[in-house]
């Protein structure tokens, strides 16, 4: 990792995915950086206030600063305003955890939920996460509207990952992942048991305005002893539904108003920034 940008964003991706902080050594040699470079750059992000560190020679962690302002990006984009009744809806009808994914580039992006389950079982992990396109179902919703080829470009660009990060029915090879692809676009929707994480299960549609290209992914998740295949089945109207209303209120979103021009060659385009 080369250039002070690349290795500011490097600190800052990292550290976001160790909650608990890390020691100088520990970023330096995980971001391939020598450590007298490594501790410049996180004096300048903690007199900035985006890193602090915990104790005197201490690990250092990010400070909300940077969480902030995603917040702050999101309450100004619209998204909430739009999203937030529906999915509030969906997941009281379901009873169960339901999120709202945007696109943004090859992204996929969690940014929006309502959680439905009251008591037992729940399923409610941190937002701003981006999706596993491969496994997900909100990655094989917006797979499932764009091509094949398309479909395999993006996802073997993120990778399938590692089978033990994900759950025991989640496809291992493209072609794995393409079948469900094939009949989620079959169905008009995906379904996903065990998929994406063990004992869960999801049901996903994808967010269309009418003449546009996809600009998110509608789901609903909840534990597989409680959210069966049949529960999901009989949900997707609602489903889809959601997803239709979705996609029409979207232009009230300034993030969602313009659509940007395509990537360089070999690249899906832009469809929402």
């Amino acid at each position: 990792m080369s250039g002070v940008l690349d290795r500011t964003l490097g600190i800052l991706e990292l550290l976001a995915r160790h909650g608990e902080g890390l020691e100088l050594a520990a970023i330096a040699d995980t971001l391939n950086m020598p450590r007298s470079a490594a501790h410049r750059l996180l004096a300048d992000l903690t007199r900035t206030g985006y890193v602090r560190q915990t104790r005197e020679l201490g690990s250092y962690m990010l400070t909300t600063k940077l969480s902030s302002l995603g917040l702050s990006f999101l309450s100004h984009s619209g998204i909430v305003d739009f999203s937030q009744p529906l999915l509030d809806r969906l997941a009281q009808l379901s009873g169960e955890l339901a999120r709202l994914s945007v696109i943004d580039g090859e992204r996929l992006t969690w940014v929006a939920r309502a959680q439905g389950a009251r008591q037992g079982l729940r399923y409610d992990p941190d937002m701003g996460s981006d999706a596993r396109l491969s496994c997900s179902s909100s990655g094989l919703a917006w797979m499932a509207a764009l091509s094949d080829d398309e479909a395999i470009a993006l996802a073997t660009r993120q990778g399938l990952g590692q089978p033990e990060e994900y759950g025991p029915n989640a496809p291992r090879t493209v072609q794995e992942m393409m079948a469900m692809v094939h009949a989620t676009r079959e169905r008009g929707y995906a379904l996903t048991i065990d998929t994406y994480t063990p004992g869960l299960s999801t049901i996903g549609a994808v967010v269309q305005p009418v003449g546009r290209p996809p600009i998110g992914a509608i789901t609903v998740a909840g534990p597989t002893v409680r959210f069966t295949e049949e529960r999901m089945r009989a949900l997707a109207p609602e489903l889809l539904e959601t997803a239709a209303q979705m996609a029409a209120a979207s232009g009230t979103s300034p993030f969602f108003q313009k659509t940007a021009p395509a990537g360089p060659p070999g690249r899906l385009p832009i469809y929402a920034a």
